[in-house]
């Protein structure tokens, strides 16, 4: 295995247009609809990255920043900003277009957690990622507090799903 790869190298896009099934009554994404694509571009740049297969371990919170409208077009880029020895944090910008006008608005901004497996379903290490530009070094950079909020979220949800339980008649 490669120990390590640039960011650049997961870079994945996805350029799709809004299309009526695609809107609330709002004439707007829904913004599960937008979600479902953050994941799947989240993993493709994070398989691109490991080369293996990979599973979503968690979500940041997704920022919905703009309205998305219908006619319009959205586009997704993800990439890896930082690793850890079995997971990769990939962010996700997301990028709406007016097609007439060209006028261009960046609706959300979300961070992911993935990790790698191996052919048995075990986490696998992947390579270090390394930063070349000034976004990719900033985001590497403040990786670390991310991953502190994230293991604390994580802790505190392990905590409340003991409270609720699973005791309920469904």
């Amino acid at each position: 295995m490669e120990n390590k790869k640039y960011c650049r190298e997961s870079l994945a896009v996805k350029t799709s247009l809004v299309s009526p099934p695609d809107t609330n009554i709002h004439g707007t994404m829904f913004g599960g609809k937008l979600m479902a694509y953050i994941d799947d571009i989240a993993a493709i740049a994070a398989m691109r990255h490991a080369r293996k297969s990979c599973v979503t371990a968690s979500s940041d919170s997704v920022d919905f920043l703009h309205p998305i409208n219908e006619g319009n077009s959205v586009c997704l880029e993800a990439y890896v900003t930082y690793t850890g020895r079995t997971s990769m944090e990939v962010f996700v910008k997301v990028v709406s277009e007016n097609i007439l006008t060209g006028e261009r608005h960046v609706c959300a901004i979300s961070f992911l957690t993935f990790v790698a497996l191996d052919e048995n379903g075990k986490p696998t290490e992947v390579p270090q990622v390394v930063p070349q530009t000034e976004e990719e070094k900033l985001l590497h950079e403040t990786a670390k507090e991310r991953q502190e909020i994230r293991k604390k979220r994580r802790k505190d949800s392990a905590e409340r799903a003991k409270i609720f339980g699973s005791s309920y008649p469904w």
